[in-house]
């Protein structure tokens, strides 16, 4: 686990120095000093995303700063992002945030940024270099935090599970190593943020229940395998209720329970500060749920990003 996620964090802090114009795979690989397959199964296999999906949300969100902050053009702002039109750009950016950069640039709004991953943190570095040291679990137990975060309109390829409650219900239910398999197989058509495996809840009589499957682009008009139904979920806003990374075999229980606990009892009327930076106490208050329309998702990667319940909101 820990050189895994050493390595990563290596790539992560090339990427960061290098997302003005197109940080190469093949520089990236020389630099960490392996191969541009393994650097990409690796980056995959610990962030829970691929290396471009990456590379071109932090390039967005540092174009958002840039429409913000300077008076450079929208089209050099495009280019100085790796983008290869205004047009390009403009796409990606309204996919991504709901908006155009133009309509952003005469009216800033707050933006759930996409934040750089921090994947290899000073308790691994104790642990690695000290095997008589401090156990990382428990002690390296965060409180659970909640940030905002927009996914754009997109589909979704699943199982909607209605007796099911959880992950080990739903998977008592199904067949594990097929509907895996299933959805693996249509990895190629999954949505960059909603990603292959991104499981969660829908509701059924004011009850929720599981769901399992993938995302797919709003565009998808490919087959559907049996026994699996698409969905159309609108653009919305979603608070993260989040734990980073941890030790899957000590601490899983406690993790997912500290931030389901928040998440499912979460109070809306409160005034609140997002934990990553995003301040989201001028609109406290004004949110309600937006989980008639929408669904909660579940991401869980431990090693990787960590816990994630994400529920989904919108303005009253």
């Amino acid at each position: 686990m820990y050189n895994s996620n050493e390595a990563v964090q290596r790539m992560i802090d090339w990427l960061e120095q290098n997302l003005s114009g197109e940080a190469g795979l093949l520089q990236l690989s020389r630099h960490v000093g392996y191969s541009p397959w393994y650097c990409s199964a690796l980056f995959h296999q610990v962030s829970g995303m691929t290396l471009k999906s990456y590379a071109s949300r932090r390039r967005l969100a540092a174009a958002a700063l840039a429409l913000r902050d300077s008076g450079a053009r929208i089209l050099d702002i495009a280019l100085d992002s790796g983008f290869s039109s205004q047009e390009a750009f403009t796409r990606a950016f309204k996919e991504a945030f709901g908006c155009t950069p133009r309509e952003y640039r005469l009216s800033p709004r707050p933006l759930a940024l996409f934040m750089g991953m921090d994947v290899f943190h000073p308790w691994q570095y104790a642990q690695q270099n000290n095997k008589g040291g401090t156990d990382m679990s428990k002690g390296s137990l965060r409180e659970a935090r909640m940030r905002v975060e927009y996914i754009p309109a997109h589909k979704y390829l699943g199982i909607w599970d209605n007796e099911a409650v959880c992950y080990d219900t739903f998977w008592g239910r199904h067949n594990c190593d097929e509907v895996c398999g299933i959805v693996e197989s249509m990895a190629h058509a999954g949505h960059p943020v909603v990603t292959p495996h991104t499981a969660g809840w829908h509701y059924v009589n004011g009850e929720r229940h599981y769901f399992y499957g993938l995302g797919l682009r709003d565009d998808y008009e490919g087959p559907i395998p049996e026994g699996f139904e698409v969905r159309e979920i609108p653009g919305s806003y979603y608070l993260v209720f989040y734990h980073p990374p941890f030790d899957y075999m000590e601490d899983n229980g406690e993790v997912m329970g500290r931030v389901e606990e928040l998440a499912w009892n979460y109070d809306l009327s409160a005034e609140h500060t997002d934990a990553s930076g995003l301040s989201t106490s001028a609109s406290a208050g004004r949110f309600e749920w937006n989980e008639v329309e929408c669904q909660c998702y579940q991401r869980h990667y431990p090693e990787g990003i960590g816990y994630e319940v994400l529920r989904p909101v919108k303005l009253k």
